[in-house]
C-alpha cells in the first residue's frame, strides 16, 4: 500500500491543479471586486462564499483523485440513472428562481442537479462506448433515448438551455471520438435539415418569453438597447472599456454600479475584462488554453478506453462552457446562463467541476497502470 501511495503522489497531475486554482483564485478576486459597494455600505459576501466552496470543492478534489477510477465504470450505469431520476424530480419538486426549476431544496442546503448530471452522464455515456456497442453500424434506438432525447428533454423543460447545449455536444463529440460510419453521419444530417423547420417552430413556441428575448437580443442588441438588448450592449461597454491594459483592480465601474446585470456569475468575464484591459485576457485565456491541452494530453495517454473518453469529455466539456461563456460576454452567442468554468460563482458549479477535475487527474495519475474492468 505504501508503495501505491508513493508511485500516486509521484505521478500526481500537479499542473491541472495549479491552472484551476490560479482560475478560481481570479474569480474570488473578480466577485470580490464586482460586488464591492461604492460609496460606503456593506460589501457582500459572495467572495466569503466562494472561498468556502473551494476549500470544500479541492477536498472533493482529491478524494476523487485518490481512489482508482475503475469503480466509477463499474458504476457507472446506476450512477447515471441516479442523474436522470434526480432530473426528474426536479419537474415534480425543484425550486423555482428566475423563471427556471433548477434546484433542489433540502431545508439548508440547495444544488443544482444538472451541475452533476454533466459529470454523471459523461461516464455513463463513455461506458457505453467501452463496452463494444455497435456505434460503427448505428447506435440502438435505446441508447438514442436514454442518452440523448430523455435528458435534453428533461433539461429543456426546466429550462436550462446552456447544459442541454453542453449535453448535445458531448453526445456529439462522444460519438465521433468513438468513430461512427459515414453513412450514420450523412443519414443524421440529411434527417436534421429536413426536420429543422418542424424542431424550430417546436422550439421556439416551448421557450418562455425572457429565452425568446434573448434570442432576439442576440440576432439585433440594437432592437431594443434598455430592453432585451441591454445585457449585450453592457458586456461589450465594460470589455472595450478596458482597453489595451485595464483599469485596474478595483478600479472597474460597470460592475459596482451595477450597470452590468449578472456581474459575478454569467458576465464575470466583462469585469475581469474592463479591470486588466487586453494583456490580462490574454493572460486568462492562456490559462485556459493550458488546461485544455492538458486534458486532451490525459486523454491521449490513458491506457484505457473509458479513460480516454471521460478525458476528452470532461475536457470538452469546460471548452464548451468556456467558448459557450465567453461568446455570450462578447455578443457572438445568445445568453443561456452559462457560468465561466472555475471563475464564476457558484458553489454547485464550482464543486462539480472540480469534482470533474479530479477524475481527469486520477486517469493521468494513474495512466501507467493496467485496467481491470
Amino acid at each position: 500500500m505504501l508503495q501505491i501511495n508513493r508511485r500516486l503522489s509521484k505521478n500526481f497531475d500537479w499542473i491541472t491543479l495549479i491552472l484551476i486554482t490560479s482560475l478560481s483564485l481570479i474569480g474570488i478576486m473578480t466577485i470580490y471586486s464586482a460586488t464591492r459597494p461604492l460609496g460606503g455600505g456593506e460589501h457582500s459576501d459572495f467572495y466569503l462564499r466562494q472561498i468556502l466552496w473551494l476549500n470544500i470543492s479541492i477536498v472533493a478534489l482529491f478524494i476523487m483523485v485518490f481512489f482508482d477510477y475503475k469503480w466509477l465504470y463499474r458504476f457507472s450505469y446506476p450512477l447515471y440513472a441516479l442523474g436522470l431520476l434526480l432530473l426528474v424530480i426536479v419537474l415534480f419538486a425543484g425550486k423555482t428562481s428566475m423563471g427556471a426549476q433548477r434546484w433542489i431544496h433540502l431545508g439548508f442546503f440547495s444544488f443544482q442537479p444538472s451541475e452533476f448530471f454533466r459529470m454523471l452522464f459523461i461516464m455513463g455515456f463513455s461506458a457505453y462506448l467501452t463496452n463494444g456497442n455497435p456505434i460503427q453500424n448505428g447506435m440502438s434506438a435505446k441508447a438514442i433515448v436514454l442518452f440523448a432525447l430523455f435528458p435534453l428533454a428533461l433539461l429543456i423543460k426546466q429550462p436550462d438551455l446552456g447544459t442541454a447545449i453542453l449535453l448535445f455536444s458531448l453526445f456529439v463529440t462522444l460519438t465521433v471520438v468513438k468513430g461512427i460510419s459515414r453513412k450514420i453521419i450523412t443519414i443524421v444530417l440529411v434527417i436534421g435539415l429536413i426536420s429543422v423547420p418542424f424542431v424550430g417552430h417546436i422550439f421556439w413556441e416551448g421557450l418562455k418569453d425572457y429565452q425568446k428575448n434573448r434570442l432576439i437580443a442576440f440576432m439585433d442588441p440594437d432592437v431594443d438597447p434598455a430592453g432585451i438588448g441591454y445585457h449585450i450592449n453592457q458586456s461589450k461597454i465594460s470589455i472595450g472599456s478596458g482597453g489595451v491594459a485595464g483599469k485596474g483592480y478595483l478600479k472597474g465601474t460597470q460592475g459596482p454600479l451595477r450597470f452590468l446585470p449578472e456581474k459575478h456569475t454569467d458576465f464575470i468575464f466583462a469585469v475581469f475584462a474592463e479591470e486588466w484591459g487586453f494583456l490580462g485576457c490574454a493572460v486568462l485565456l492562456c490559462i485556459y488554453a493550458l488546461l485544455f491541452l492538458r486534458g486532451l494530453d490525459t486523454a491521449y495517454k490513458a491506457k484505457d478506453e473509458f479513460g480516454r473518453l471521460v478525458a476528452i469529455g470532461v475536457t470538452a466539456m469546460f471548452f464548451v462552457y468556456f467558448c459557450v461563456n465567453i461568446g455570450m460576454t462578447l455578443g457572438m452567442m445568445p445568453v443561456v446562463g452559462v457560468p465561466l468554468p472555475f471563475v464564476s460563482y457558484g458553489g454547485t458549479a464550482l464543486l462539480s467541476n472540480y469534482i470533474a477535475a479530479g477524475i481527469l487527474m486520477n486517469i493521468r495519475t494513474r495512466r501507467l497502470e493496467l485496467f481491470h474492468p
